[in-house]
């Protein structure tokens, strides 16, 4: 059976926990198990935040989307900015790499996403801004009656 929704929300720091939250309640439908349910909000964070402070420069006043799709037992994400979009986006997926070494920034990123999900696609241009397209095959959990 497939489910979906997509939901778009301002370019403010403070909504990637909504983001986390309203993904999570999500896929809960799935019954994950808290490791899937935690990397997925891990991926979910990551991506949300790359596309708040590199993708718009940290203004507030842009939009990002999130798409959620479910069938069967795999979730497929997309994250969705309209900002100024990655340049080299190989450069950008190698690890320690940050395009803001003066935020601190780990640079770890795309390091996380692509080792929590089963395949990510990445597209990005200066004029659309950057997309990341994320599934995940979740284990089905099979309860145990004594």
């Amino acid at each position: 059976m497939r489910n979906e929704m997509v939901v778009e929300f301002s370019s403010k720091s403070e909504n990637e926990a909504f983001a986390r939250v309203t993904v999570g309640a999500f896929i809960s439908q799935l019954d994950p198990t808290m490791d899937e349910l935690t990397e997925i909000k891990t991926v979910v964070s990551e991506a949300v935040t790359n596309a708040i402070i590199h993708g718009y420069n940290n203004e507030p006043d842009h939009k990002v989307m999130i798409k959620c799709v479910i069938e069967n037992d795999e979730i497929e994400i997309t994250v969705k900015d309209f900002g100024i979009g990655i340049g080299d986006i190989d450069q950008a997926r190698q690890p320690l790499y940050t395009s803001k070494p003066e935020l601190e920034r780990s640079g770890m990123g795309f390091t996380i996403i692509e080792n929590f999900m089963d395949s990510v696609k990445v597209t990005s241009s200066k004029s659309d801004g950057t997309t990341l397209y994320m599934r995940k095959q979740l284990v089905k959990s099979k309860t145990v009656y004594n």
